[in-house]
């Protein structure tokens, strides 16, 4: 028997904290993890004691346990960089809070695609997009855009690999098959277990229509020239 199941509602624990946020079907939250100004898509899980703001996830994501996604920036250039400035009413009676500063962070949106692995502990820094099919190794520091289906880690992080060669990966995003149905999906299931991904693809991509081949149109043909046939005149053949 399951632990849990998952359905069209998403599920959150008791101890999460989630924020003017987007949550998809299948979806769930962990433990003591805080979301604020999140679109989670279907599918997609986060776990305990992460903490993610203003960030854009794709659908089945994966995300490990205190994952740091669109940390809090301070405002390095001014006197001080401390949340004085910015989160003034904590300190001053009848002081409000710097709109302008959360608007500012508002638009540093980190941007995850479709059936992205965050490890352990990752950190994605604001402003960074993770593209479809990538892993983000276990503590790695993101701090620059990472392709699709890339395997980076470290701190900064790096490539360390690619997932599947560039030819697959295309095909793979072609297939989208995070957009299928349930239905579909799990009807697949047996064969996202056994096939290798060439098999996969081969059973799944669209049978491409064979081109109907048009009629050729033979330019019509030039009319045939009348040549004056001479007539035999006896006269003149007398007369030579």
């Amino acid at each position: 028997m399951p632990i849990k199941t998952l359905s069209t509602v998403p599920l959150i624990h008791p101890t999460a904290e989630v924020r003017d946020c987007r949550l998809g079907a299948y979806t769930e939250v962990g433990a003591r993890t805080r979301l604020l100004e999140v679109a989670l898509g279907d599918y997609s899980y986060i776990v305990n004691d992460s903490e993610v703001a203003y960030t854009r996830f794709g659908k089945f994501c994966s995300i490990a346990a205190m994952a740091r996604i669109n940390p809090g920036n301070h405002p390095m250039a001014r006197a001080t960089q401390s949340h004085m400035t910015y989160r003034a009413s904590a300190y001053f009676f009848g002081e409000r809070d710097e709109e302008e500063f959360f608007a500012w962070r508002r638009a540093s949106l980190v941007v995850i695609g479709h059936d992205v692995w965050i490890g352990h502990a990752a950190i994605i820094l604001p402003g960074r997009t993770v593209g479809t099919g990538a892993v983000v190794g276990a503590g790695a520091v993101v701090t620059k855009d990472v392709d699709p289906y890339a395997i980076v880690a470290g701190n900064p992080a790096r490539v360390i690999r690619q997932r599947f060669p560039a030819a697959v990966a295309q095909r793979l995003q072609r297939l989208a098959w995070w957009d299928w149905d349930h239905d579909r999906l799990r009807a697949a299931l047996p064969d996202s277990r056994q096939l290798s991904i060439e098999a996969f693809l081969e059973k799944y991509e669209p049978i491409e229509p064979m081109p109907v081949e048009k009629p050729k149109r033979y330019p019509p043909q030039a009319p045939r020239s009348k040549t004056r046939q001479s007539r035999y005149r006896p006269e003149q053949t007398a007369r030579s």
